[in-house]
């Protein structure tokens, strides 16, 4: 059974031309994908898209976690420490970056509910291994000898 949380946060993007503009963001994670943080995006409203469609980020939420504290990650994610009361998530796209600055409470408070769900240690415990092996033998049940 899936347990998930969902946080709203404000955000705002510091090198960007209006860095004091809040974007509204959702901190999201599911214990199907027990390993992983997402940060969902809202599309832009242009009648094209479903409403409520979000592009979503995922990385590791140990990544979120650490980087609260020191600098973490490579590639893709960076988390750091930013100023009093901040985290930095910087976010490297093939056509750029984004570094969105967010409030370390918000972030606490959504570890928090995470670890609640799958405390660390137990991720191993609330993956469907046996179902990902048979999606990828192509079968649909168990195979015997």
């Amino acid at each position: 059974m899936s347990n998930s949380a969902v946080h709203p946060v404000s955000v705002t993007l510091p090198e960007s031309p209006q860095p004091d503009v809040p974007v509204a963001v959702e901190l999201r994670f599911d214990s199907d994908r027990p390993y992983a943080a997402c940060l969902a995006f809202p599309v832009a409203e242009c009648g094209c898209a479903d409403e409520g469609l979000r592009l979503c980020w995922y990385f590791s939420r140990d990544l979120l976690n650490e980087g609260r504290h020191a600098p973490a990650g490579l590639g893709d994610v960076e988390v750091r420490p930013g100023g009093p009361g901040s985290v930095l998530i910087t976010l490297q796209g093939p056509d750029g970056h984004a570094v969105l600055n967010a409030p370390t409470d918000a972030v606490a408070a959504f570890l928090a509910e995470c670890f609640a769900l799958v405390p660390a240690g137990s991720e191993t415990d609330h993956l469907d291994i046996d179902g990902v092996l048979v999606h990828l033998l192509g079968g649909d049940g168990p195979r015997t000898a």
